[in-house]
């Protein structure tokens, strides 16, 4: 059984300049008595190429093309969720901004590219949900070089795109 949790849009790079709405990013978190399913609806670029491994866990996705949903719960303890169209995936649990406990997590993810969009349903089992509430803010990355787009869901501060600043997290459940 299927509760939802609340529909994200991406609609702005990552310090808050306003996307085309064709490069508007959906997604929906839905609460499951086995985890949190996330259904993903977004552009396809194919830029840069894909991994060149096999499907499924893949470290080092974030220099690819990929969406990520960050689910930060109590005392600092998050989990990073990667997914790109090609079927690679990374999840993450960490303990602190950007401190690693646990990596290359599996992940039931189906993505489906559709000519320009793709779209994807990933399961996080609820071993890797933090325990709650939780705060969340969703981000994708696409390109190369200068070309390089970061998005976010929640517009970020700084110079650069950094997706790691928990504080700007907003609480979903």
């Amino acid at each position: 059984m299927t509760h939802p949790i609340r529909s994200l849009r991406i609609e702005s790079t990552w310090n808050g300049e306003p996307l085309p709405p064709e490069a508007w990013i959906t997604l929906h978190l839905l609460r499951l008595d086995t985890g949190i399913e996330i259904r993903l609806d977004a552009p396809f670029y194919g830029d840069p190429v894909p991994p060149s491994g096999p499907p499924g866990p893949t470290d080092r996705l974030w220099e690819h093309e990929v969406v990520e949903v960050f689910l930060l719960g109590q005392d600092g303890h998050y989990t990073e969720v990667e997914m790109a169209p090609s079927g690679h995936h990374l999840v993450l649990q960490l303990h602190g901004t950007r401190n690693p406990i646990a990596t290359l997590l599996p992940l039931d993810f189906r993505p489906v590219i559709r000519g320009e969009r793709w779209t994807a349903t990933a399961v996080l089992s609820s071993e890797w949900v933090p325990e709650g509430p939780i705060r969340v803010n969703a981000t994708a990355i696409h390109g190369q070089g200068s070309n390089r787009t970061y998005s976010s869901w929640i517009p970020l501060e700084g110079e650069a795109p950094d997706f790691h600043q928990l504080e700007r997290f907003q609480l979903v459940f």
